[in-house]
């Protein structure tokens, strides 16, 4: 027994020499700082024109990719040696790079040849002094690595979009979003054949769209919305059968709806509100069974609302159709659309009764229907005037109006008047009747008291009559 005590008590003794040596290995390999020296020179020379020169990365041990790297700083070993992959600066956690007002981009930048990932977050703020351009050369040094690009919430950042950004033949997702940015959008961004994120909104582009995106076949989302862009919808829009995701709205684009739209099978979001789009609905809005969203209000599109086949869409939750300058009657085929959640068709022209089908849409939540010339009754239940509440808008609609008795002043759609029925016809007359001939016996009352029903000229009669008549005025209603 005391021998076996024994050899297990070496046993054990040799492992955690072992591990000790393991340990200790390993820490020399740390202590080496695997990063060569022209990276890490590179990379704190970049980090340095965005922070400002007091950053050394002295507190980082032995780098920014070994024991105590800085949020911002990505890395991956290539041949045994630590590079840059990925480079974030700005606020985007506590202990980030935070960018100092007067920032540059230093051509070191360009010296990260493993770069993957680039992104400035609320870096470039200054709209009066500082103000920054993106560089326009030396971006083809980064085109075998950069796969993401990102520029977002920078008001200080002006100028133009680089035409070299066509050479980043790599890059996947293209983002300047809420910038200072101007000028065209250049055509060379149609060379991106890897792109699958373009979004250039919230800038100050201007110009016409340039017809180049319909080789870019693995694009899944586009979004040049909250610009200045004029013309028309390129037509090669409709090549990219890959894409989910079209948003164009708030700008000042113009004509005819493109119907190569039929070839986006995929399509789930389409936003083209806020522009000056004419010529109707087309046909091809009905041939996307993907789409969820599709949003068009506020373009003079003008035509019938009933040319569209709408159970097409069976995956339509939000139908967003105001201020259209839309006609006809509010087609039954809307309520196959059991996915819907919104539908808006206010401020059209719309005429005919309000299909009390609309009722049968499980999800619905928000109707809103105000501004058209819809008439007769609403007879929609109190249960489903009361999930909507005032999410059911159908004001300005003159010969439209509810039932009296039926739904109860909780549940009365606002500004939509009583309905008046026959009942409610006589007993008007009857209270009209009513006080014609109590007028009447007011009147020879007051003869039989000594004064002259023509009287009318005496201040104090008038003063009278008007008191008397206001009395029982109030008496009778």
């Amino acid at each position: 027994m005391k021998r076996t005590m024994a050899i297990m008590s070496r046993a054990m003794f040799v492992m955690f020499i072992l591990s000790l040596s393991v340990r200790c290995f390993g820490q020399e390999d740390l202590d080496m700082a695997p990063m060569e020296k022209a990276e890490q020179e590179a990379l704190y020379s970049t980090i340095q024109g965005f922070v400002g020169d007091s950053w050394n990365g002295s507190d980082l041990y032995p780098d920014p990719c070994g024991w105590t790297p800085i949020q911002g700083v990505s890395c991956d070993l290539f041949n045994g040696f630590w590079y840059v992959t990925g480079l974030n600066i700005g606020p985007v956690h506590d202990n980030s790079l935070s960018c100092t007002q007067d920032l540059q981009f230093r051509p070191e930048l360009f010296k990260l040849q493993h770069l993957k990932s680039l992104s400035f977050f609320s870096c470039f703020q200054s709209q009066n002094r500082f103000l920054a351009t993106i560089p326009t050369g030396n971006w083809e040094k980064l085109a075998g690595s950069l796969e993401s690009l990102e520029f977002r919430s920078n008001q200080g950042l002006i100028g133009k979009i680089p035409l070299s950004f066509g050479l980043l033949k790599n890059l996947q997702s293209l983002v300047l979003l809420e910038n200072g940015v101007t000028g065209e959008i250049p055509s060379s961004i149609g060379n991106l054949m890897k792109l699958k994120k373009l979004v250039l909104a919230a800038n100050y582009l201007t110009g016409r769209i340039p017809d180049v995106f319909g080789g870019l076949n693995e694009l899944l989302i586009f979004d040049l919305s909250s610009n200045s862009l004029s013309g028309s919808l390129p037509l090669t829009l409709g090549r990219l059968t890959s894409v989910l995701k079209i948003d164009v709205s708030n700008n000042h684009l113009e004509g005819n709806l493109p119907n190569e739209f039929a070839n986006l099978k995929n399509l789930t979001l389409m936003d083209l509100r806020n522009n000056r789009f004419t010529g109707g609905l087309i046909s091809s809005l009905q041939e996307m069974p993907s789409l969820e969203e599709l949003v068009l209000s506020n373009n003079p599109l003008g035509g019938d609302i009933r040319v569209l086949k709408w159970e097409n869409l069976k995956n339509l939750a939000i139908l967003e159709l105001s201020n259209m300058g839309l006609t006809g009657e509010i087609p039954e085929s809307i309520s196959e659309l059991k996915r819907l959640r919104f539908l808006g068709l206010s401020n059209n022209n719309l005429t005919g009764n309000l299909s009390p089908k609309l009722e049968t849409l499980p999800c619905l939540n928000a109707l809103y229907l105000s501004g058209n010339n819809l008439v007769g009754e609403v007879n929609f239940s109190k249960e489903f005037l009361g999930k909507l509440g005032r999410r059911f808008g159908a004001w300005n609609n003159p010969h439209l109006c509810h039932p009296v008795g039926v739904i109860s002043t909780n549940h009365v759609p606002y500004g939509v008047k009583p309905c008046l029925n026959e009942d409610n016809l006589l007993e008007s007359n009857s209270k009209t009747e009513l006080l014609d001939g109590d007028m009447n016996q007011t009147f020879h009352f007051i003869a039989s008291m000594g004064f002259s029903s023509c009287a009318t000229n005496g201040f104090w009669w008038t003063f009278m009559e008007k008191i008397l008549m206001m009395g029982l005025f109030l008496i009778l209603i």
